[in-house]
């Protein structure tokens, strides 16, 4: 086994901004039930003990950024045709050195892998929110194994939003909420997970 490296004071200091945003906006996030408790907890002890926990370098996982992107009328969610992993995501991925806060990077996914822009966050008192974290296991593009500390944030897109397909994706489209994609390329239940978590902050009490 190959011994984990130390964090690149570099990539530390090109990280500082969006790892400081990401351990306020966990520490101040109400989690929905237990179980999402318990996930911040493991979030926030991996942004202590790794100063470039936001860096895909981090070898023993890092936080990345989702958006779960709803339509206008709410009734559609918008998902990517992974091309690696062969699955409807929502969008989202890595946190680079250029991003301020984690919002901001979840923002920067969505628009960058939908060619959407104006897309609005959901806000929770005036501010935006997580609605969601997961953690999953994933060899992702430094083709080593390592975990995601996904989380997911909600936006809105405006009326008539039309996708493009960005070169990540073998297709880009929304799909209804109640018949999300199924079968091999099919969602999982993370993100059944994550969409359910988005329509209960759009639409409260169901």
């Amino acid at each position: 086994m190959t011994a984990e490296l130390p964090p690149d004071p570099a990539v530390v200091a090109a990280h500082a901004a969006v790892q400081a945003d990401t351990e306020r906006v966990l520490r101040a996030w109400a989690a929905p039930d237990l179980g999402q408790s318990a996930l911040c907890e493991a979030f926030l002890g991996l942004l202590a003990a790794r100063p470039d926990a936001t860096a895909r370098s981090c070898g023993p996982g890092h936080v990345t950024a989702s958006a779960v992107v709803l339509s206008a009328d709410l009734r559609s969610v918008l998902l990517t045709l992974h091309r690696r992993l062969g699955l409807w995501l929502q969008l989202g991925g890595h946190c680079e050195p250029g991003d301020g806060t984690l919002l901001g990077a979840a923002a920067r996914e969505a628009t960058e892998e939908s060619g959407l822009t104006g897309l609005m966050p959901v806000l929770v008192d005036g501010t935006p929110a997580p609605v969601h974290l997961d953690v999953h296991p994933i060899t992702c593009s430094l083709g080593r194994p390592t975990r995601h500390f996904d989380v997911r944030y909600v936006f809105v897109a405006g009326p008539g939003a039309v996708p493009i397909i960005s070169d990540e994706s073998s297709d880009v489209a929304f799909h209804r909420v109640d018949a999300l994609p199924t079968g091999a390329t099919g969602v999982d239940a993370s993100v059944r997970a994550a969409v359910t978590a988005a329509l209960t902050r759009v639409r409260p009490g169901g």
